[in-house]
């Protein structure tokens, strides 16, 4: 499929330039009609019904599970339907039987889901250390194998920055996190949908996905892949309908996973649509969306640098699908509003979930960043729009 093929899926793309890929992708037409399919004609609960729709609903749902799990090169039952990137790390972070005394080591570059989780178990006597990045948001294995000890019980880090677009050595971190017996957890909320993601390559134990992202699902989806092998690392933590083979009075036996971390009902029409996603993204082809995303960043980073009062985040040779910047006494907000009203360009601004981040950039005082992020949806013809658009708002404003 060509970059044309997608945006005629995609009707919201006649009315804006769209670069707000980091938070949520605008959902094409095929993945919609795969929901509409669901609640037209067998909209009914999954697992729970001998009769023809429930059937039939609790098949596609399986079938979505099976998509998924081939995509990333997995089997379907390390595969744990979750709402969102958040959840599906809090599954982990509660789930995991911590003890006093035990470390985590996380970036400090990380998107608060991804932080916050860990310094909340501080409470328990669990230390938190912090690895941190360079001055282009990059955290170097040696930083992370520094803090690394025989009392680290986890590793967790991004695979690319939410706020900067900084691509992490994913790879090298797992190998520190093996060689020192640590758990480890890649969050792969901007990266997947927008390059290969293999979880036998990255050797996490468990690894992050938002179905709403780059893999043009929609929003309320998301899923945490957990090994086989880590799954005794975890508690169930939302118990009830679904989760349990047998109950009595006094206890109760629960189902194998990943069943048994899905209580009550799921968001059959959502994970159906995620599916459907999936499929639609293999026709376009990941290699294809990578080598596409790949040359608009540089274009975008090159666009936007040559603006003599911008100031660009991250390096070029590292940076992909995101590019933070501010133009010199605008506030970031206002230069969003700015680009909506004048082009429609819609672009994130702020803090991105990712205060730490942005302090360490020294972006914090400035109300944070605007944030350009794409997809293979966009054209080399919308980066230099926004190229344009920002050199006459800094001319103005000079």
């Amino acid at each position: 499929m060509k970059t044309d093929d997608v945006r005629r899926d995609i009707p919201l793309l006649n009315e804006v330039i769209y670069l707000d890929a980091a938070s949520t992708t605008p959902t094409p037409r095929p993945v919609v009609e795969a929901m509409c399919d669901y609640f037209y004609n067998y909209n009914s609960n999954t697992g729970r019904g001998a009769y023809r729709l429930a059937i039939k609903a609790t098949r596609e749902l399986d079938n979505a599970r099976e998509i998924i799990a081939k995509f990333i090169k997995s089997d379907p039952d390390e595969i744990i339907f979750t709402k969102n990137t958040t959840e599906a790390i809090n599954i982990v972070a509660h789930g995991i039987e911590f003890q006093k005394g035990e470390n985590i080591v996380v970036p400090n570059i990380e998107h608060h889901s991804n932080l916050v989780p860990w310094l909340n178990l501080q409470s328990q006597g669990v230390e938190v250390r912090i690895a941190k990045a360079d001055n282009n948001g990059v955290v170097h294995p040696e930083t992370v194998e520094n803090l690394v000890d025989k009392n680290t019980r986890l590793v967790s880090v991004t695979h690319v920055s939410n706020s900067i677009g900084s691509v992490q050595p994913v790879d090298e971190l797992s190998e520190i996190a093996q060689d020192n017996g640590a758990l480890y957890l890649v969050d792969a909320a901007q990266s997947a949908g927008h390059m290969e993601v293999d979880v036998n390559k990255l050797g996490a134990d468990f690894v992050v996905f938002p179905g709403h992202k780059g893999l043009l699902g929609p929003v309320g989806t998301g899923f945490l892949y957990c090994a086989h092998d880590s799954y005794g690392e975890l508690e169930p933590l939302n118990l009830g309908g679904g989760t349990v083979e047998d109950v009595t009075e006094e206890d109760f036996k629960l189902t194998e996973a990943p069943s048994c971390f899905e209580g009550g009902t799921q968001n059959i029409a959502g994970f159906i649509g995620l599916g459907a996603a999936i499929t639609y993204l293999k026709k376009i082809g990941i290699s294809e969306v990578e080598k596409h995303t790949r040359k608009l960043t540089k274009i975008m980073y090159k666009e936007i640098q040559e603006i003599e009062t911008v100031r660009v985040y991250g390096s070029p040779e590292n940076i992909y699908g995101i590019v933070s910047f501010n133009i010199d006494n605008i506030n970031p907000h206002d230069l969003a509003k700015i680009l909506d009203e004048l082009k429609s360009i819609c672009v994130r601004s702020g803090y991105h979930c990712a205060i730490p981040s942005i302090k360490h950039i020294g972006a914090y005082q400035l109300g944070g960043t605007v944030r350009a992020s794409i997809h293979y949806y966009n054209t080399r013809e919308e980066i230099h729009e926004l190229g344009e658009t920002l050199k006459k708002i800094s001319e103005f404003m000079g």
